[in-house]
């Protein structure tokens, strides 16, 4: 039965707007408001994306399905799409209210509920300033791992992204409030923290720079420290001494690399050639032992061949991923991509990350295999009881036997074989 302070939450898109819709939950736990199912809530928060095209109409489509539901929910409708075309969000019911200030939803969400705003700042947490939460996750997981957002905005200008339209130039947070997030995050028996952010690699606080932060969070104490994305132009010999120098931090780095052909790279304005990029993997992988790499690619840019898109698998199978995320290219109106000549027909897109997903799956199963027999320690996330299943700190899915273990121990198992998804383990 709906409950009289419902909130449900639908979040779309990357690693910071699950961060985001966390620290409104957070700030709505604690007063009168329950975090419950769609079907049960009296408000739905949509959390939007509008990095692509398609990102638009999947939040589009969220919308209007939340405002279908039976239990007529009234739809906060939040993130990056509602920055930049409220008017169309409000077009689709009398119930879509348009909040594009994420900071203000927790307030909205209140007052509609006859909460008060006051109420529900009461039920904030430290974490409000940097976008974790002390509070259990949207759905209530325990916090084994908890991203912690460090920073917010991008000025990078890609020419298929929206992002810094909707997000704005690049800001971090005060690296002494992410400390104090972290510290009260290990407080509470998280073992893993995953540094966020839409360009984490411009990171800035005064005299700090990333290097700093991961020192200054390897202070607290927290068993293990990992990286979200971070631009290849962003990875300078001091940040990986101190990754490769702090035992804390995670041997795995994710670099998004978006083409493996020069010529397509340089109309995506990305800054760099393969050569450099190359370059900086093997820079990282001398300076840290084990180094697992992942990274994004996308098919389909404007003017990109047969030959050229080729050409991008070659370069990515040479790289030696452990794991690719394939995404098609969708054009994003406002960005100067969406106006290039040379767009690709889709079924042409399609089939080409199909293929690029191909070669992800090989170097994925190469990097698994190559593990067999070593050692990895694992953050355990679930278990019945019988087998266990959690993160190896190079970002493998490990299960094993479950022994005594339990979720949020960081437990040493030997790799013993391979599975579909995951890599078995024993004692």
């Amino acid at each position: 039965m709906t409950g009289p302070y419902a909130v449900a939450f639908r979040t779309l898109g990357c690693k910071v707007n699950q961060v985001e819709s966390e620290a409104m939950a957070a700030q709505l736990l604690g007063s009168a408001c329950t975090i419950t199912a769609e079907e049960d809530a009296r408000v739905v928060v949509v959390n939007t994306c509008t990095v692509t095209g398609e990102a638009d109409r999947k939040a589009r489509k969220e919308v209007r399905r939340a405002l279908r539901l039976p239990n007529e929910p009234v739809v906060v409708v939040t993130g990056c799409l509602a920055t930049l075309d409220a008017e169309g969000l409000r077009a689709l019911g009398s119930r879509a209210v348009i909040e594009a200030d994420k900071t203000a939803v927790a307030a909205r969400v209140a007052a509609i509920l006859g909460v008060g705003a006051e109420t529900a700042a009461r039920g904030a947490t430290p974490g409000a300033t940097t976008g974790a939460t002390i509070a259990p996750r949207v759905g209530g997981a325990f916090h084994t791992r908890a991203m912690v957002k460090v920073e917010d905005g991008c000025d990078a200008y890609c020419a298929y992204c929206i992002v810094p339209y909707a997000r704005g130039a690049s800001r971090s947070m005060p690296l002494s409030d992410v400390v104090a997030e972290v510290e009260a995050l290990v407080a509470a028996g998280t073992a893993e923290v995953v540094l966020t952010g839409i360009n984490i690699g411009r990171y800035r606080d005064g005299s700090a720079d990333l290097a700093d932060l991961v020192h200054a969070v390897a202070g607290t104490g927290v068993p293990r420290i990992r990286l979200s994305s971070i631009e290849p132009l962003d990875v300078p010999g001091r940040l990986l001494e101190v990754l490769a120098s702090t035992p804390a931090a995670c041997p795995h780095l994710h670099v998004p690399l978006q083409s493996g052909c020069d010529r397509v790279l340089k109309a995506m304005d990305r800054g760099y050639d393969t050569r450099t990029f190359s370059e900086v993997l093997a820079e990282a992988r001398d300076a840290i032992p084990g180094l697992a790499l992942t990274t994004d690619v996308l098919v389909g840019f404007p003017g990109e061949s047969p030959a050229e898109a080729h050409e991008a698998r070659t370069f990515v199978e040479g790289c030696g991923f452990m794991r690719l995320h394939v995404f098609r290219y969708s054009a994003r109106p406002g960005t100067i991509a969406a106006e290039m000549p040379g767009q690709v027909d889709p079924r042409d897109r399609a089939s080409r990350a199909e293929r690029m997903r191909e070669t992800g799956a090989r170097l994925g199963a190469a990097y698994a295999a190559s593990r067999v027999g070593g050692m990895a320690r694992v953050l355990v996330e679930r278990t019945d009881g019988t087998t266990a299943e959690g993160t190896s700190e190079d970002y493998l899915r490990v299960r094993f036997p479950a022994r005594d273990s339990r979720i949020g121990d960081v437990v040493a198992v030997a790799v013993g074989g391979l599975g579909r998804g995951h890599v078995t383990g024993r004692w």
